[in-house]
């Protein structure tokens, strides 16, 4: 495994990280959780990925079986807070109110004194920047969050974020999680050049678009116990199961295989060539699928296969 520093800051991440969205709590149990974490850790990934809102708290207490006995100096715990917790009207959002609160519920759900990263799951229009980013001086301070971040912001926001964090010296964000993938490049346009400007590095989630670009939905039947056959999970990835998509997917197939890899690793690799992205997020059922996975760190792609797939899918 390989590493790269996040933003400017001093945090070293695994290329590949394991996240929880739609897993833990939820379609995996707690048994299986820790079979593939103690893959993942073995493999040397050191980024765990969850959120409160995940399996409403139930993914951060998965996580916390599944990290129990593990040195916590190895280890880079990244959660998020915005969506709401509860039908109380405090309970959601970038308030200060509502962040000390919800990092003190995750740190009892994830069983630690301290997350290491903390981020903004969305923007908060409703809430002043200056009292989000004066909440986490506060909780860094304080030592229960060492380094915060956001996620899906546009270019404006994280630059307000920035300029609000340095007109006091105080601490702005070091990471932005995007949805990024060879179906999804809209972050190219700008927001990777604001942040390479602003010193924030990416952590990618989706970056197998939903397991489309694993080409599993080839032939476009939704095999039973995939994401596309769960009623709630397939809402997400409804945009990339066209067959217009999937046909072009499936032209990955043998690019992959003319480099000795497998479509998966073809697709994190990608990502991967962008020096602004850190880490891209995985999810995995199965300690297969993290070894799968784990395996397109460091892959460089030739040039000729980066122009292949611009050609099937631009920019």
């Amino acid at each position: 495994m390989q590493y790269r520093s996040l933003g400017r800051s001093g945090l070293r991440v695994s290329e590949i990280s394991l996240g929880s969205w739609l897993t833990y709590g939820a379609t995996v149990d707690v048994a299986a959780a820790s079979r593939i974490v103690a893959c993942a850790l073995e493999l040397g990934i050191n980024l765990f990925d969850t959120a409160d809102v995940y399996a409403n708290g139930a993914a951060e207490e998965s996580l916390r079986e599944a990290l129990r006995g593990v040195a916590r100096h190895k280890l880079v715990i990244a959660t998020k807070a915005f969506f709401p917790m509860s039908d109380d009207v405090n309970d959601r959002g970038l308030s200060r109110k509502h962040l000390s609160e919800s990092v003190e519920a995750t740190l009892r759900r994830l069983g630690t004194d301290y997350v290491d990263l903390h981020q903004c799951h969305r923007a908060d229009d409703s809430m002043p920047m200056d009292e989000t980013v004066r909440a986490y001086e506060d909780l860094i301070r304080a030592g229960k969050v060492l380094y915060w971040g956001v996620s899906e912001w546009s270019a404006k926001q994280i630059t307000d974020a920035v300029r609000t964090a340095e007109s006091w010296g105080g601490y702005g964000p070091i990471s932005n999680q995007p949805q990024y993938s060879m179906l999804r490049r809209g972050i190219e346009k700008k927001l990777i050049r604001t942040c390479k400007r602003e010193g924030i590095g990416q952590i990618v989630w989706s970056p197998m678009a939903q397991g489309v670009l694993t080409g599993k939905y080839a032939t476009g039947a939704r095999p039973e116990g995939t994401r596309a056959a769960h009623p709630f999970q397939s809402r997400f990835m409804e945009a990339f199961l066209s067959e217009e998509v999937l046909a072009r997917v499936e032209q990955l197939r043998p690019l992959a295989a003319s480099l000795d890899l497998t479509m998966s690793q073809l697709a994190l690799a990608w990502c991967l060539r962008q020096s602004n992205v850190a880490s891209a997020i995985v999810g995995a059922t199965t300690p297969a699928q993290i070894e799968e996975n784990a395996k397109a760190s460091g892959v460089e792609l030739p040039p000729e296969a980066l122009e292949k797939i611009d050609e099937l899918f631009p920019a």
